[in-house]
């Protein structure tokens, strides 16, 4: 798992770039700095809440935590909207791998 101390030390870009490869950490990674608004990014809990899910879709158990607590502030439309968001970055992968 990545030093979240050490993760600040990296571009957005390349942690968006590892999440693209499947990277859980790096999702989990940009789901923190959409829930604490760290690393130059506003605080957007859909954002987290689609990055956690998408960290959880990967196998990381700490991330399924981390969506439920943020999905705890949220309205049900802006869950339906982070989850519809993870679709289509999911999405968005399998078209650029055919």
């Amino acid at each position: 798992m990545t030093d979240r101390h050490t993760m600040l030390h990296f571009p957005m870009e390349h942690r968006m770039a590892d999440a693209a490869r499947g990277d859980g950490d790096a999702a989990y990674d940009l789901g923190i700095c959409y829930q604490t608004g760290t690393a130059g990014v506003a605080i957007d809990l859909i954002e987290a809440h689609k990055w956690f899910n998408l960290a959880a879709v990967s196998g990381m158990a700490a991330a399924q935590d981390a969506r439920a607590e943020v999905a705890s502030a949220m309205s049900a439309r802006q869950i339906a909207t982070a989850q519809a968001a993870a679709r289509a970055w999911l999405g968005s992968l399998h078209q650029r791998a055919a």
